[in-house]
């Protein structure tokens, strides 16, 4: 590695200061997950700019202890080295590659410590990654002698990988079947949700069509399949390329005519005589360009990394396409080096080591499929291994803990999945990473989640994105079978920190005893897929979802999907004078209008969690001074919630609880009952005068065309008339209806201290102590 000299100051270096949702300059003091660490700045305004970067132990970087990274082509850098323990700095400067010379000043310095132990991660240089690419035909999933191996097993064993089973479901159909026609244009090219939703599956089966026919005409070198598969792609190739298909009009549609493109091009490369290879290759190039311009040059994740769509299409779209391209235009070597990079640095967004991903599980599900596959077609092409970065180890842990079998509502943020099982490929990607890491836990939920989504296959929400079986075949192929282990000694309690959900899970693997409790206040607000859902809380008891995430993911934007499902109306949450938390367009306001867990705390009877959403209110209300709200989840597997409510001014707040079920109301109390569990609730202390507890049935401020056929939903809404200060203690207990009821007394006859504690008195009675100066 060259020594960093001293350069001529030539020209000012900007250092802007960054915005809500911006990159940060990193490391800057905090906490180093792995070893080296991920280097990012906010870049030049000359978009050619090109960087040098240098590390040293010493501030003043001496030239003979310094370390200096040249010619970096982007304001984001992983080193091909790792460091020592010890305390560094850094700094970043302008580069001209013609003088090989530092051409600015150097920006401000920072700070980072490499602690012992820190898992090793370094990327490899461009240049050296390339060394490892065999340019052969195919590249995606199998090359040219595994293609080989691969036909050698079937003569063995006809059911290789679970073969048999892609070949009859995933392969046979498209022989006879007709070809799809290219999705038309939306009529006065008004997006229409279910139009759109065609257009997505016709795009979808383009692609099993393509790369399933190629994959099963290579490996198994049959002539009839092999011209079925080129028909099949250049029937797709010739679909307009600026028309219902181009990425500026769909792009879920644009991403999958790439992908299936790709596959083609790369399987059938030696089918095609040099016209149809030139006609394929000029259509996918000018596709593939059409993405990375988006999400280099208009999205610009390397500055702004929240943009879901764009993220996620160097996974879905542009790593397979380069690879395919890779050899026959630099651009697409550049967009791969980009796209790996950026995996390798500033990847996910949406989390960090902990493994979380703020935009809920759903999100996780589809983010990650796509990740997964783009991982395992880099370490195949390039033997570059992103399963080594720490998110990916502790991942699997967010569905395993926020979206246990079982679960149908409760659950944060969009999910299509919203009153069915959990989607199947939830399972497949948690199974990945048994895999990847040899965890247990994770084998264990893809086939208990599997088993309880069986017969769903083919929901939008499964087929629509995913062949099961052709994942199911690449799987088995490149990772050995774990052997799976209930989750009996799981922890019961996980903060993920990184995004500021906890989750309780207890009995996970006896369906009859399983206990799911989820608390959230995310720093991300309601960015995204997020909502306005900050101190909110889920609840899944003894086989049933009792307090759930109301509504239905009709389409994003939707009456229901705008007006209720991302408010905080529909969340087990409060309202302060009828006003929840900001969820609306801006993004920046979005991500500003967040929460934050304080703390999280394992006490021998109870777990204790202490959320801060006054952010989150204050942007819908500024005369919102406190809105915190602390869970007491005891060991007798009931629940208190402590509201704190500060306004400049007197205002009512109203607490919400949402259930698929109309409830019994009391005077200061609610009951739900369901088919396998049920719920009691008290409004046992409130400081402002005793609540007015009404049952309201429906979803306000929805298409009532938006639920036409579905089910009705309901909530309980306690309202606390108007004061300045508020505190509300609620006691909530589920209850399995197979046990018998419990008898509750509520006494306060020992005046208000300290603390909350519960005493057990026998087996049908439950005492709960509420402190005074609580």
């Amino acid at each position: 590695m060259p020594k960093a000299d001293e350069a001529p100051r030539l020209h000012y270096l900007d250092e802007p200061k960054p915005g809500t949702l911006t990159i940060t300059y990193q490391p800057n003091g905090s906490a180093i997950q792995e070893n080296p660490p991920r280097f990012s700045w906010l870049p030049a305004l000359d978009d050619n700019a090109r960087y040098a970067l240098k590390v040293s132990r010493d501030p003043s970087f001496p030239p003979a202890d310094t370390l200096l990274f040249e010619d970096l082509a982007w304001n984001f850098f992983t080193p091909d080295v790792t460091f020592e323990p010890g305390v560094y700095h850094w700094g970043f400067a302008l580069w001209d590659n013609a003088s090989k010379t530092v051409v600015s000043a150097w920006s401000s310095v920072r700070t980072f410590e490499i602690l012992p132990g820190l898992p090793e991660t370094p990327l490899p240089r461009a240049e050296t990654r390339w060394e490892a690419a065999d340019l052969r035909h195919p590249r995606l999933w199998l090359g040219p002698s595994e293609v080989g191996d691969f036909r050698e097993c079937l003569k063995k064993d006809a059911d290789h990988c679970g073969w048999q089973g892609f070949f009859d479901k995933s392969v046979t159909p498209w022989l006879s079947r007709d070809f799809i026609a290219e999705p038309a244009l939306y009529p006065n090219n008004v997006r229409v949700a279910k139009l759109w939703r065609q257009m997505y599956i016709d795009c979808q089966e383009a692609i099993y069509a393509v790369r399933h026919l190629a994959i099963a005409g290579v490996i198994l070198d049959d002539p009839a399949l092999i011209t079925r598969a080129r028909e099949w792609l250049l029937a797709i190739a010739r679909w307009d390329r600026t028309g219902a298909t181009a990425r500026s009009y769909n792009d879920e549609a644009a991403f999958r005519v790439v992908t299936a493109l790709a596959w083609g091009y790369d399987w059938l490369w030696d089918h095609l005589d040099d016209t149809e290879r030139t006609e394929v290759r000029d259509v996918l190039l000018a596709r593939t360009r059409e993405v990375a311009d988006h999400v280099l040059w208009r999205a610009r994740i390397h500055v702004f990394p929240y943009d879901s769509h764009a993220v996620r299409s160097l996974s879905a779209a542009l790593t397979a396409a380069c690879i395919a391209l890779a050899g026959e235009s630099d651009e697409a070597e550049g967009w791969l080096d980009y796209t790996i990079e950026f995996l390798f640095t500033l990847y996910s967004p949406w989390g960090d080591a902990d493994g979380g991903w703020a935009e809920g599980p759903h999100y996780w599900m589809t983010g990650i499929a796509y990740l997964t596959e783009t991982a395992n077609l880099i370490k195949n092409f390039l033997d570059v291994d992103l399963y080594k970065r720490p998110f990916f180890h502790k991942t699997g842990d967010f569905p395993l803990y926020t979206k246990a079998p079982g679960t149908r509502r409760a659950c944060f943020g969009d999910d299509s999945t919203l009153g069915d099982p959990p989607g199947v490929k939830v399972g497949y990607n948690v199974r990945q990473f048994a895999g990847v890491t040899g965890n247990p836990y994770y084998q264990w939920y893809y086939e208990r989640l599997k088993a309880d989504a069986a017969g769903t296959e083919m929901e939008f929400y499964n087929y629509g994105w995913w062949d099961l079986n052709f994942d199911d075949l690449v799987y088995r192929h490149d990772y050995p079978q774990i052997a799976a282990q209930a989750p009996s000694d799981l922890p019961p309690v996980k903060w993920f920190k990184d995004i500021g959900w906890v989750a309780i899970q207890k009995y996970m693997d006896d369906p009859a005893r399983h206990i799911q409790f989820l608390f959230k206040s995310s720093t991300f607000g309601s960015l995204s897929h997020s909502h306005g859902d900050q101190n909110a809380f889920l609840l899944y008891a003894f086989g049933e979802d009792l307090a759930i995430q109301s509504g239905y993911y009709v389409a994003f934007n939707s009456t229901m999907h705008r007006n209720w499902r991302r408010q905080t109306i529909s969340k087990n949450a409060i309202l302060i004078d009828g006003k929840g938390q900001y969820a609306d367009g801006d993004k920046t306001i979005a991500k500003k209008a967040g929460g934050r867990i304080v703390t999280v705390r394992e006490e021998p009877s109870h777990v204790f969690i202490s959320g801060d959403a006054t952010a989150a209110y204050r942007a819908a209300d500024p005369d919102v001074l406190r809105a915190e709200r602390d869970v007491y989840f005891t060991a007798s597997d009931f629940v208190v919630l402590v509201d704190r409510v500060e306004c400049s001014g007197p205002k009512p707040v109203q607490w919400l609880f949402h259930a698929t079920r109309p409830m019994d109301v009391g005077t200061n109390s609610f009951r739900l009952t369901g088919e396998r569990a049920g719920l009691y609730g008290q409004f046992v202390h409130s400081t402002s005068g005793p609540p007015n507890v009404r049952l309201v049935e429906g979803f306000e401020g929805v298409d009532p065309a938006d639920v036409e056929g579905m089910d009705t939903q309901y909530h309980i809404e306690a309202s606390l008339p108007s004061a300045s200060k508020h505190t509300l203690v609620t006691l909530l207990v589920p209850y399995s209806l197979d046990e018998p009821r419990r008898v509750f007394n509520f006494i306060d006859d020992q005046g208000f201290s300290a603390d909350i504690y519960f005493t057990d008195v026998d087996d049908n009675q439950l005492r709960i102590v509420i402190p005074k100066n609580f």
